[in-house]
Formats: structure tokens, C-alpha cells, sequence
């Protein structure tokens, strides 16, 4: 019997997760499927590209379509299509694509001046937030596939010159005017949506939404009657995969671990969280030495990167709210507003976590062996990053305190876990000692400790 029969103790029970007949492969598609999407869309060229190669094609083909087009064509159509000259065709086309390239610049350019914005005055960990924003990834397709478009098309319109005949692409003219007038809305529009990006309860809001998707993807519900036990401990002499790359752990395969394990008819421990810093060469996997080298295989399951991603990283939405919290209470900001702000925000996540398994997971084979231990981080983890920085910076502020009151008071009227809710009272009590330790008038001080004591008597019953 492997050794993740024995039983062992640990502070945190452990989630189990049996595969499903047929999961293999398709998982394993679906989570590649995941990381994929995530690193198309929070990247800000690869929708621009397409749109440019699109413009291209569009170039080629549409002029092809004019001059298969019967010249006879009825007037309640021609009358919609340019109708001017090679010269006239030439001018529309090269004014759209002078003031497209300039317009893109402006776009680019008040693009970089909000990601600075961004990354000063609230946290440098929300640029991917902004680079991933949809309407602006599609605002520059947009301009930049009606600029290519536009100079595609341009090389086809010909003068009568001898025996050469004169052709105009009426429909693919039509369809430049058509776009470049779509382009002047879209400025509007990207100009409108630019100043409603920047307010910080837009970027926590979109924070908050994304950090609770990624709970809902990955962590199952609560059920009452579920008493997961407690992971076994390692072996006591394991044999160490070290970690191939360094960089933050942002994404495991799962699926690929647990085949590996079954395979080799062992159990793997995972030291690491997702989202963690790893070095390489670094402890990163444990098991029972059975002297099959495998370590190689192991170590490719793992995969690292130069920024922490949400695609697997449960913690990540609630660094980002703390930054936004910390960097608002620092004395060049002095925003004790937006850091209240960013408590809600994170109580609005942890509350969505709450009715949901955290902590760490067990991934058993068929027939109910654990074959793979994966730490996670735990309600109490989180709330530990979402409180801990915040009290420490925002000690001073009876504003700041209230906002963690109400942040313990909301998030103990979930909990419906004893060790999440003694979490919740630990808070609490860190709290209380921070109040008692300021310096504060009799009003404030008076306001703060009803705060408290009505937290402590109604959220915790």
C-alpha cells in the first residue's frame, strides 16, 4: 500500500477530488484551454494582430469581389457605392489611413498614460487588468485593421493608361468609408470608456469579479455533509523533484500529476502553492523514494511564469485588492476613501470563498487511493492577506479600522466553518488590540468599540 494510506495530521482538511471516467485527456485539454485564453486575453497585442492580418485578407479578397461584380448593376445599389473616380478612390483611401495612424497613436498613448496611472497611484499588479480590457483590445483592432485595410486596398485602384483599363473598387471603397466612420464612433466610445476604467470602483469591481470566477472554477461548494480527513504527512526520507524554472508557480496539471502517480504507483506531495515564488532547483514535489526517475516528468507538470496569472491562482485577486488598500494608505497618497474601498471589495470575495471548499486537495485515483497533495490556501490564509497589512498601515485611521470591522462583521455571517469562523474571532481580537493601543479622541474611540462589540455579538453566533 502506498504510503498515503497511513494517516497523519495536519492543521487543514484536505479536499478530496476523484477523477471522473474519461477526465483525463479532456481535463487536461479544458485546462490548457484555460491558460491559453488567460494569456490571450490579458496581453494587448494579440487582438490587434489578428485584426491586422485580417485587414490584409480583407484587402485582397474584396477587390477580387469588385471585379467579378457586374458592371450593370441596379441603381438602387450603385447608388450606395462610391461612385468617384481612380484619383477621388486614392484620396479617401490614403486620408483614412494618414488620420487612422494617428488616431491609434492618440489611442496607444492615452492607453500607456492610464496603465502609468494605473500603476502609480493604485497598484502595479492591476496592469493586467487594463491590458486585458476587451473594449480597448478591440478598439485598436479596429484601427489598425481599417489602416491595413485601407492601404491593401489602395494598391489595386488603377488610372487608364493605354491598353490598361481604369478600375475603381467601388465596394471595397464603400467598405472603407464604412469603416473609417466606425472608427470615429469607436474613438468616442473608447474616450467615454477610458474615463469610467480609471475610477478606482471600476478597477476593484473588476478585480473582485474576476477573483470570484476563478473561486467558482476551481473550488466546489460546500456540502454539510462532507467531513473531509486530513492529508498524510510526506515520508519521512522522500526523494525531491526540484523545481525546473524560477519564477511564480501559475499553473500545476493536475491530471497529469495524478497519471504520473498512478503510473509509477506512487503519491506526490506538492510544496508549493500556485502563486508562489519558486527557484530553481528548489524542493518542488516529494515522494517516496522507489527509485523510478521520473523527476523529469514531474517537474514538467509545474509550470512557471514571470507574473502570477488567475487561471489557478486563488490568492491573487485579494493581493491586488490589498495593494490598491496599502498603497492608498501610504503618506504620498493619503486615500483612507479608496482603501475602505478596496476592504469591501475584499470582503465581497472572501464572502464568495466562504461557501466554498479552500484549502488544500487530495486527487485520488479510481479506486479511492491518494495519489497527490496540493496545498491551497485556506479561508483563513486569505483573510489573513486581506487584514493583516491594512490594520498594520491603517492603524492610525478610525475610517480604516471601521472599514476591517465591517469586513470581519459581513464575512462571519458566511462562515459556516468552525476554523473559518475562529479565523473571523482571531481577526477580531488583532483588531481590538490595535484600537486599544492608538491614541485616539473619546468620540472615535467610543465608535470604534461599539463597532466592535456589535461584530463580535452578531456576526459569530
Amino acid at each position: 500500500m502506498p504510503p498515503a494510506a497511513e494517516s497523519g495530521t495536519t492543521d487543514a482538511p484536505a479536499d478530496i477530488r476523484r477523477p471522473n471516467r474519461g477526465s483525463g485527456f479532456l481535463g487536461r485539454i479544458r485546462a490548457r484551454r484555460q491558460a491559453l485564453r488567460d494569456a490571450v486575453r490579458t496581453r494587448l497585442w494579440p487582438v490587434p494582430a489578428a485584426a491586422v492580418v485580417s485587414g490584409i485578407i480583407a484587402g485582397i479578397l474584396l477587390p477580387e469581389l469588385d471585379a467579378r461584380l457586374d458592371p450593370e448593376l441596379p441603381a438602387a445599389v450603385t447608388g450606395y457605392l462610391f461612385g468617384g473616380g481612380a484619383d477621388a478612390a486614392r484620396t479617401i483611401l490614403g486620408t483614412i489611413a494618414t488620420a487612422l495612424m494617428t488616431v491609434t497613436s492618440l489611442t496607444f498613448s492615452l492607453t500607456l498614460v492610464t496603465l502609468q496611472l494605473a500603476s502609480s497611484q493604485y497598484s502595479p499588479r492591476l496592469l493586467r487588468t487594463f491590458s486585458g480590457d476587451p473594449f480597448v483590445q478591440r478598439t485598436l483592432a479596429l484601427f489598425l485593421g481599417t489602416f491595413t485595410y485601407a492601404l491593401t486596398v489602395l494598391r489595386t485602384v488603377r488610372n487608364a493608361d493605354g491598353g490598361v483599363n481604369e478600375f475603381v473598387p467601388q465596394f471595397s471603397v464603400t467598405t472603407a468609408y464604412a469603416l473609417g466612420v466606425a472608427c470615429v464612433l469607436a474613438l468616442v466610445l473608447f474616450l467615454g470608456h477610458l474615463v469610467r476604467q480609471i475610477r478606482i470602483e471600476t478597477m476593484l469591481d473588476q478585480v473582485a469579479t474576476e477573483a470570484i470566477a476563478t473561486g467558482r472554477r476551481l473550488l466546489r461548494p460546500l456540502d454539510p455533509d462532507d467531513h473531509p480527513a486530513p492529508p498524510p504527512p510526506p515520508p519521512p526520507n522522500p526523494r525531491i523533484t526540484p523545481a525546473a524554472g524560477s519564477g511564480f508557480l501559475v499553473e500545476i496539471d493536475e491530471q497529469r500529476l495524478l497519471d504520473i502517480a498512478v503510473e509509477c504507483d506512487t503519491v506526490l506531495w506538492v510544496q508549493h502553492t500556485v502563486g508562489d515564488t519558486v527557484v530553481a532547483g528548489t524542493p518542488a514535489v516529494l515522494r517516496p523514494d522507489s527509485g523510478a526517475d521520473i523527476d523529469h516528468r514531474i517537474a514538467g507538470a509545474l509550470h512557471h511564469g514571470r507574473e502570477r496569472t488567475t487561471t489557478q491562482d486563488l490568492g491573487y485577486g485579494i493581493r491586488q485588492l490589498t495593494d490598491v488598500v496599502v498603497r492608498a494608505l501610504s503618506p504620498g497618497i493619503n486615500d483612507p476613501t479608496t482603501a475602505v474601498h478596496g476592504l469591501n471589495s475584499a470582503a465581497t470575495v472572501l464572502r464568495a470563498f466562504a461557501d466554498r471548499h479552500c484549502g488544500p486537495v487530495t486527487l485520488v485515483d479510481h479506486h479511492g487511493t491518494a495519489r497527490v497533495h496540493l496545498p491551497r490556501p485556506d479561508l483563513p490564509e486569505l483573510l489573513d492577506t486581506a487584514c493583516t497589512q491594512p490594520r498594520y498601515y491603517g492603524a492610525h485611521d478610525p475610517l480604516v479600522l471601521h472599514g476591517l470591522l465591517s469586513l470581519l462583521g459581513a464575512l462571519g455571517h458566511t462562515c459556516r466553518r468552525e476554523g473559518d469562523r475562529a479565523a473571523v474571532r482571531e481577526q477580531l481580537s488583532r483588531v481590538g488590540l490595535t484600537i486599544a493601543d492608538q491614541e485616539f479622541d473619546d468620540g472615535a474611540r467610543r465608535g470604534l468599540e461599539e463597532h466592535l462589540a456589535v461584530v463580535a455579538a452578531t456576526a459569530l453566533r
